[in-house]
């Protein structure tokens, strides 16, 4: 992506070089696009967009892609610690889309429904070099479906090895943990005149079984992962750059939890993409960014152990495949004119993508087998009056297509968007955005059908082909803070703050059928009626029926974040927050998926000429109650356990031998907190069994060497 190539940390301090000249240089502003598709910086986005950049990526250290985001407002995340998936929550949304997740603009729409998020992907940390975050479908234009937000990884290449005048440079890093095992990377890049670079990487990570805070080791959380990657850059002509690039991610683990079923898993990430990209600053009428893209995720699992049918889903030795296949195309043009004191730049461009997925052995009845076609184009014209004034208008459609053996089911529909910013002074710039997206129903919420094949929780899927799109109406109110100089010769400040309402219409929830008739004309068998605890305990009564997927009403999700950064050079201060609260407005009940309020503070240190980065972060987390939680059934229960509030502190000190070499020292959750986020403790993962709970790590010490050279 053209302008995420371009992107580094925000206000980061970079060392002039391993010299030892005391001279620095601040960066320029961390670059956004997936706000408007049109590069800005993010201190200017009319929107709710942070950057991840490779120096807050350098801090972390991060073992698990989800850790990135810690710092990241309104940003949630869901792991179960016995599968290296990533599920990314958004302002209370996630699953099945509501959040577009791409990986060098290929979209990753893996689902595989379980006790755990519908919807996953897989990345190795040490591969990104950068994040580009839009939060709310401020972001439709980006691509359908995408009324949570928009999160963009770009991998590394090239530009992020070579250093100005090289003609080649190598990278390694080794790392050992006290808690999480070890890791390496070797990645390496050649430019080959003035025309072609190459670039080729590979990562191992040796996961094993980490310690919680109480000493506690939580079973099966030990994986290996391996990834290779292989990019090309070609500049044919002036202006024009023609990029293809191929990445393979593997990982074998064990996922399940005794006496549930065990399965040792195997999955299988590959993308390949390809991207022309034209721009000439004399050329004011074409800027081109067109990319095509494949991708293919496939898990596969052999039963382990655990209880055999009835009670369970098969016999050790028993299989079962998920696989999704995502065929994609993302095309738009951006000119720029004047007419009188206005200046323009209008973006068109279209994108689409095609699901097909494919389930079979034991348990396919969770996942099913089917086609799903989406299909959208946009129109956005952005105006500057002056230095005060900014108008953004944008309009897209959207057509989606879901076929099976026996179900189908299609849509459209036109979504809007504005935005206005003001500029009254230097400075401070608010703005108010009215935006709406559309979300297509995914294949399994549509097509799911069949028994539950735990008899200990007997129940029914049945399909619902009515099941009408989500749209999601967002009102944000927002300004952004930029300053220089304040204080002292070349310090900055930056901030964003805003507050939101996203009403959700037609909201998709999954929901107890008791009658005989479901949604949609649809059949519910015989309801079963299971009595446990057999004399002398007091008898539990469960009255399983069917479950479906059905428009539930609408949704209310609202909240408030705020992100800054004050920087001297010498050291920085940073402080981030988030507060999000979501109901039913159908029942009055919450929305399972709203993360608990936190905020986070970094802080940190350049010593020695900024040879020595000293850093710190804390981040609090409010507790999750009962009473914001939802329940259902009978008796109720809850799909989440609830939580206690955390404090999570972490260190980070890096230190730069020479010009080839740097030292890395990170200490994870300092004082050995025992804490598990909220959606990691599933309240009733079976009927009979106590809740489920994925605590994270205790405290882990990391140290790393990297070593790099070029000529």
């Amino acid at each position: 992506m053209r302008a995420l190539c371009a992107a580094a940390s925000t206000l980061a301090i970079v060392a002039a070089g391993a010299s030892g000249a005391n001279s620095q240089t601040i960066t320029l502003d961390a670059i956004t696009v997936t706000a408007t598709k049109t590069a800005e910086a993010v201190s200017d986005a009319l929107a709710a967009s942070s950057v991840i950049g490779s120096e807050q990526i350098e801090q972390t250290r991060a073992t698990s892609a989800a850790e990135l985001f810690r710092a990241t407002p309104g940003v949630w995340f869901q792991n179960r610690a016995d599968d290296p998936s990533l599920s990314i929550n958004v302002r209370g949304l996630q699953d099945f889309g509501r959040v577009a997740t791409l990986i060098d603009g290929a979209r990753q729409n893996m689902q595989r429904t379980g006790h755990s998020a519908n919807g996953q992907m897989y990345i190795e940390p040490n591969t990104i070099a950068g994040v580009d975050i839009t939060r709310g479908p401020t972001a439709n234009i980006y691509g359908s479906g995408a009324i949570g937000g928009v999160v963009y990884f770009r991998t590394k290449d090239a530009e992020d090895i070579l250093k100005p005048g090289e003609k080649w440079a190598v990278e390694s890093l080794g790392e050992l943990s006290t808690n999480k095992g070890w890791n390496t990377y070797l990645q390496g890049a050649v430019r080959a005149g003035e025309n072609i670079d190459l670039f080729f990487g590979g990562t191992y990570r040796d996961q094993s079984n980490y310690k919680s805070g109480n000493g506690t080791v939580v079973p099966n959380s030990g994986y290996d992962t391996w990834t290779g990657t292989a990019k090309a850059t070609l500049r044919p002509a002036d202006g024009h750059t023609v990029k293809f690039g191929y990445t393979q991610f593997e990982s074998d683990f064990n996922s399940g939890q005794s006496p549930s079923t065990v399965y040792g898993t195997g999955v299988l990430n590959q993308i390949a993409n390809a991207r022309w990209l034209y721009y000439k600053p004399e050329d004011r009428i074409f800027n081109v960014d067109a990319n095509v893209y494949w991708t293919r995720t496939s898990t596969d699992q052999t039963i382990l152990s655990g209880p055999t049918p009835p009670n369970g889903v098969g016999f050790p030795g028993d299989s079962r495949n998920f696989s999704i296949e995502t065929l994609g195309f993302d095309v738009n043009n951006t000119s720029r004119f004047d007419t009188g004191p206005f200046r323009h730049a209008l973006t068109i461009g279209a994108d689409g993508f095609q699901d097909r997925v494919n389930t079979t052995g034991v348990g396919q009845v969770y996942t099913p087998s089917g086609e799903r076609s989406v299909f959208g184009g946009f129109a956005q014209l952005k105006t500057n009056y002056s230095s005060w004034l900014e108008f953004i208008s944008a309009v897209r459609y959207d057509q989606y297509k879901l076929e099976s053996a026996t179900d189908s089911a299609s849509g459209s529909r036109v979504s809007p968007k504005f935005t206005v910013g003001i500029t009254p002074f230097k400075g401070f710039q608010p703005y108010v955005t009215y935006a709406e997206g559309y979300r297509a129903p995914a294949i399994t919420e549509t097509l799911i059908q069949g028994l539950h094949p735990i008899i200990s929780a007997p129940f029914t899927f049945i399909p619902n082909p009515t099941l009408q799109p989500e749209v999601g109406k967002t009102k944000e109110i927002g300004f952004n803070l930029k300053y220089d100089d304040i204080f002292k010769a070349g310090d900055r400040f930056r901030g964003k703050f805003n507050v939101y309402r996203n009403d959700v219409g037609d909201y998709i929830d999954i929901v107890s059928v008791t009658g005989a008739m479901g949604a949609g004309g649809v059949t519910c068998p015989t309801p079963f009626s299971m009595i446990f605890n057999p004399p002398p305990a007091p008898p539990t009564i469960l009255s399983l029926g069917c479950q479906q997927y059905q428009n539930i009403g609408n949704a209310r999700l609202e909240g408030a974040e705020f992100e800054t950064m004050y920087d001297t050079g010498k050291w920085y201060i940073g402080l981030a927050g988030s507060h999000v609260r979501g109901k039913n407005k159908s029942d009055g009940q919450p929305l399972a998926n709203v993360p608990p309020d936190f905020i986070t503070t970094t802080i940190g240190s350049r010593f020695l000429d900024n040879r020595l980065t000293v850093a710190a972060r804390w981040q609090a987390v409010a507790a999750k109650k009962a009473d914001d939680i939802p329940v259902s059934g009978t008796p109720p229960t809850s799909v989440y356990a609830p939580t206690s509030s955390f404090n999570i502190v972490s260190l980070y000190l890096g230190y730069l031998l020479n010009e080839n070499a740097t030292l890395g020292l990170a200490v994870e959750n300092l004082f050995n907190e025992q804490y598990t986020r909220y959606t990691q403790v599933y309240a009733n993962p079976a009927h009979g069994q106590p809740p489920l709970a994925f605590p994270d790590p205790g405290i882990t010490v990391k140290a790393s060497l990297k070593v790099r050279f070029g000529g």
